[in-house]
């Protein structure tokens, strides 16, 4: 077990997209060990940020869900639906900049005029110098550089990425209006202080635009360590989307413990007997270098 010296401050942040699954369990269960084996702070944050996907009363299930777990957050939890107006005010700043400009594309013309990136079709940067006649905005982009971002995750390792070639210009605002996750991840993330951030690897290819983002916005950069994903039996994320079963609320013990194996930690020789002694165990053997990344990156 690893202790820091430095305060730490990790976060769970959830999509109200439906009730936990055990992809997000395993999610929950890595930050929270992390944080609280380094003496830290956790906190909890639900990304409410796109309603169309949300599902009425996921948050409020989520919640409960992980109390029954025997997660424990610090202070308040966090709306993203009640940050717009900062979201709002970074968007200025990187428009002051001319690092944000609007764009007129449609997803079809993207697709046609565009080549293949890291993350579906990369934006041909249509609009870069400017709207055509006639064209309204539908979107803002970030004008990224031919220039490598490269970090050290603590789980994936050396992760180099050069965004002009490999992602293109990207959304901060989609054009229903919706501020883009890119975006208000980095707002939040600075402004609850967050010193790391343990989540799934599916998450590893946005690192490097959040970073961009933070560098342009003057935010600190967290250290990152991207737990490996829990994939179906086709080999795809196990995603509310795809309707992976919910965790029990009645029956923690047995997903707390499936969570801990898949994250390559030691088991306890007998089951405990609560969830006190499933804490005081995972608390006492949790090491994050036991984990091993099942993404290629």
């Amino acid at each position: 077990m690893t202790i820091q010296t430095t305060a730490y401050r990790g976060r769970f942040a959830p999509s109200p997209s439906g009730p936990l699954h055990f992809g997000s369990m395993v999610a929950a269960l890595g930050s929270y060990l992390d944080a609280r084996c380094n003496q830290g702070t956790w906190l909890v944050r639900i990304e409410d940020l796109d309603p169309p996907r949300e599902k009425p009363g996921a948050a409020d299930d989520i919640l409960r869900t992980l109390e029954a777990f025997g997660f424990e957050w610090d202070g308040g939890i966090i709306y993203q639906s009640q940050r717009l107006a900062a979201y709002q005010e970074a968007l200025r700043e990187l428009k002051s900049q001319q690092i944000a400009y609007p764009c007129a594309c449609t997803r079809r013309e993207i697709n046609e005029a565009g080549s293949a990136g890291l993350e579906g079709t990369r934006y041909p940067g249509t609009c870069r110098g400017g709207l055509s006649a006639n064209r309204p905005a539908l979107a803002v982009r970030v004008r990224t550089q031919d220039d490598p971002i490269r970090f050290s995750d603590l789980i994936c390792g050396r992760i180099e990425q050069n965004l002009e070639k490999q992602i293109g210009d990207f959304l901060i605002r989609r054009s229903d209006g919706l501020f883009a996750y890119q975006l208000a991840v980095v707002i939040d993330d600075a402004f609850q202080g967050i010193t790391r951030i343990v989540r799934g690897t599916d998450l590893l290819v946005s690192t490097p635009r959040q970073i961009y983002l933070q560098r342009l916005l003057a935010l600190p950069t967290p250290a990152y360590a991207h737990l490996p994903l829990v994939l179906n039996s086709q080999g795809q994320k196990l995603s509310k989307q795809d309707g992976a079963r919910p965790v029990l609320k009645e029956n923690p013990l047995p997903a707390l413990l499936a969570a801990l194996e898949f994250l390559n930690q030691p088991l306890p020789l007998e089951p405990p007997a609560d969830l006190e002694e499933f804490w005081s165990w995972a608390l006492s053997h949790w090491h994050i270098k036991n984990i091993q990344t099942n993404q290629k990156v």
